[in-house]
């Protein structure tokens, strides 16, 4: 069966294993007015690589990630258990600085070994990037276009200080963008999965191989309820002050529900939340697996120019600043974007 949509003067045919997109010439658009239109239109596609820049041409293949879940699952909640040990073994931590003065825990090295071995096992010829790469490691990334990009523990100081707030982050990146993402919370056994217009689901260990599946969905904006922010336990910086003024003068008091790692992408998926935004320091690795759950799930985590944030492309591994947003296509969102650059600071340079 063909299903055929048209998408102003492009016309897209998909069927089965393919789609063959019509060039259209979207130079002289915004990205802002790109996002919004289409994404209501790729939702329900699942795209792949072939991607082509020339003359605005946007092609992709359709293809079905859906199952590398079950022994992503499975290899998660085992790195999971190997850090529950740790963090339920006082004294145990093995707490160390590494060079940039972050921590690195026996934790974070088990889990990282397990990840590492049970990627390779499960795709074999698929690189891996982690946090606890060796410099020779993450100095070959640039010649990859398909690859895991893994925190093996995300929030490490929660980890330490004993909150219960850390994570586990795993993304596949296929040229440059996060096309799969899992979020796993340990002391939850909770998985949060999104294939961006495929799959956005919360899974939850029941017993054995067992896990309970729900539907994540952002939530819309309502004029009757405040708008809630999702910020960090611990950081705090002059330029997000100005954006929740900016916000406050627009839309009235807001809530705030602060946490620590990536469970702000949880909550903004789930609809626990409407908007994240983050100004202070983190790598790519914190950020990939959030964007996947919360674009799966209907939102959008956008750099300030105002485009998806896209991944292994710079010499840096830190993150650009970033808005991840729930209900994208209101227009509070697109407002705010006009106005960023009136905001002082600057995201970190390429």
């Amino acid at each position: 069966m063909v299903v055929e949509v048209q998408v102003q003067q492009g016309t897209v045919h998909v069927q089965q294993n393919r789609v063959d997109v019509v060039p259209v010439d979207h130079s002289q658009e915004s990205p802002w007015l790109w996002a919004a239109y289409y994404a209501p239109f790729c939702r329900g596609l699942r795209f792949g690589g072939c991607y082509n820049t020339a003359f605005g041409r946007r092609e992709r293949r359709v293809q079905d990630l859906s199952y590398l879940i079950k022994p992503l699952l499975r290899l998660c909640y085992d790195a999971g258990e190997l850090i529950c040990a740790h963090y339920h073994a006082p004294g145990d931590s093995g707490l160390q600085a590494k060079a940039d003065e972050s921590p690195l825990t026996h934790a974070d090295l088990d889990s990282h070994i397990h990840l590492r071995e049970q990627l390779a096992a499960l795709t074999p010829g698929w690189p891996l990037l982690s946090e606890e790469s060796s410099p020779a490691e993450k100095a070959q990334r640039h010649g990859w276009q398909r690859f895991w990009l893994v925190d093996p523990l995300d929030g490490t100081k929660e980890f330490v200080d004993g909150t219960g707030e850390f994570t586990i982050n795993i993304a596949l990146i296929d040229d440059h963008r996060p096309v799969l993402g899992v979020l796993y919370v340990p002391l939850q056994k909770t998985a949060y999965v999104g294939i961006p217009g495929q799959l956005a689901a919360r899974y939850t260990h029941a017993e054995g191989e067992t896990w309970q599946q729900h539907t994540l969905a952002i939530r819309r904006l309502d004029d009757n309820v405040p708008l809630t922010v999702l910020a960090s336990r611990r950081h705090r910086s002059p330029r997000l002050h100005t954006v929740l003024d900016w916000l406050e003068a627009r839309r009235g008091p807001l809530e705030r529900d602060n946490s620590g790692s990536a469970l702000k992408f949880c909550h903004l998926a789930e609809g626990r939340g409407d908007f994240y935004p983050r100004f202070s320091p983190c790598s790519e690795w914190d950020v990939a697996a959030g964007q996947a759950v919360v674009e799966a799930a209907g939102g959008s985590v956008l750099g300030m120019d105002g485009k998806p944030l896209r991944y292994n492309c710079r010499k840096t591994l830190l993150s650009p600043h970033f808005y991840a947003i729930g209900d994208a296509g209101h227009p509070l969102w697109r407002d705010l974007l006009a106005s960023t650059p009136e905001f002082e600071g600057a995201a970190p340079a390429s």
